[in-house]
C-alpha cells in the first residue's frame, strides 16, 4: 500500500493520489464499521465493453482488493460466474438493497429498447432500457461510466440506428457522469470510494466530479510550454504543441496529463498523437476531424 511505502507508487501530485487515498480511507472506514460496504450493479448495455476492460486495469487498489474490500459487486455481465436466469435473479435481488448503479454504454431506445436485450427471465426478454430503468429508480447513486453512458458517445453517433441515448436522458434523476472513451479506472474507483466514505463528491454543472474533471487537458498538458512559446508541430513526430494538428485538449476536461494511462505510464500527447476529445460531450461527431493539417 502507498501509505506504507511511498517509493513504490509512481503518482506524485495531490490530484493523482486522490483516487488511492480515497480508496484507503473508504476501506478503513468499512473495516472499522463506520460505514457500510455498498452493493454495486455494473450494467453493460449498448457499448463495446471498453470501460469494464479499463476497470480491470485498476492499480491502486488492484481489482481483486477493491472487489473484496471496497464494494460488493453483485452483478456484472462480464465478471459474474452465474449466467442466464440465475444471473438476472441476482440483479433483481440487489434492487432490494442499498446499492450503486454503474451504467456502461449508451441506452438503446428504438422499438422500446428491443435493439439491445441484456437478459431473459421467466420467458421474457429484458431490454437494456428496462434494466436501466428498473435499477435506476432504486439506486442510491447512479454513475454513467464512459462517454457513451454520459453523453451517448460513439453508440449514439450518426446515424444512430438504434436511437441510443445517454443515461441521464432515460432516467429522471441525478446521474454522476464519468466520461472518457474508455473511462480511466481511477475516475471510477475514486468516485465509488468517495460515495462509500463521504457521500457525493463535488460535481461541476455537468454532473462530473471536479476532482477528476476540474481542468482542461490543455491546462496541464506536458506541451503547454511549447504552446505558450508559439512552437507548433506541423506533422506528427515533430516537437511542438499539436493544437494545429487538431488536438482537442483545450476543450476537453480530464486529468490525463497528470494521471496518465495503463498503470500511469503514458498518455496520447506524450506518445505523439493528438487528444481527440473522447471525454467531451460532443464526442465523436463534434470532435471530428480528429486530425487536421
Amino acid at each position: 500500500m502507498y501509505m506504507k511505502d511511498k517509493g513504490k507508487c509512481p503518482m506524485t501530485s495531490e490530484k493523482e493520489l486522490s483516487a488511492k487515498r480515497l480508496s484507503e480511507e473508504a476501506i478503513s472506514l468499512i473495516k472499522t464499521r463506520q460505514v457500510k460496504k455498498l452493493n454495486a450493479i455494473w450494467l453493460e448495455v449498448t457499448g463495446c465493453s471498453g470501460n469494464i476492460i479499463s476497470f480491470f486495469d485498476s492499480q491502486y487498489p488492484g481489482l481483486g482488493y477493491m472487489l473484496r474490500q471496497l464494494i460488493n459487486l453483485t452483478y456484472n455481465n462480464t465478471l459474474m460466474t452465474s449466467e442466464g436466469e440465475f444471473a438476472f435473479k441476482t440483479f433483481l435481488d440487489t434492487l432490494n438493497s442499498e446499492f450503486i448503479l454503474l451504467i456502461d454504454g449508451a441506452v438503446s431506445t428504438k422499438e422500446n429498447g428491443n435493439y439491445n436485450i441484456v437478459a431473459n427471465y421467466n420467458g421474457k426478454p429484458i431490454t437494456a432500457l428496462e434494466a436501466v430503468k428498473m435499477a435506476g429508480e432504486k439506486a442510491k447513486y447512479v454513475l454513467a461510466v464512459g462517454t457513451c453512458a454520459s453523453y451517448g458517445g460513439i453508440s449514439a453517433a450518426k446515424p444512430n440506428p438504434s436511437l441510443c441515448k445517454s443515461t441521464a436522458e432515460v432516467l429522471n434523476r441525478e446521474v454522476i457522469k464519468l466520461p472518457g472513451c474508455p473511462c480511466h479506472p481511477d475516475w471510477v474507483v475514486g468516485t465509488i470510494a468517495h460515495l462509500a466514505a463521504f457521500g457525493k463528491p463535488k460535481l461541476d454543472s455537468d454532473g462530473r466530479p471536479i476532482l477528476f474533471y476540474g481542468s482542461t487537458i490543455h491546462d496541464n498538458c506536458t506541451r503547454r510550454g511549447l504552446f505558450d512559446k508559439g512552437i507548433f508541430a506541423k506533422k506528427f513526430g515533430e516537437e511542438g504543441c499539436m493544437f494545429k494538428l487538431g488536438c482537442r485538449g483545450p476543450v476537453t476536461k480530464t486529468d490525463c496529463p497528470r494521471r496518465k494511462w495503463d498503470g500511469y505510464v503514458n498518455w496520447p500527447v506524450e506518445d505523439n498523437t493528438t487528444c481527440i476529445g473522447c471525454a467531451n460531450s460532443r464526442f465523436p461527431d463534434g470532435m471530428e476531424p480528429f486530425v487536421r493539417y
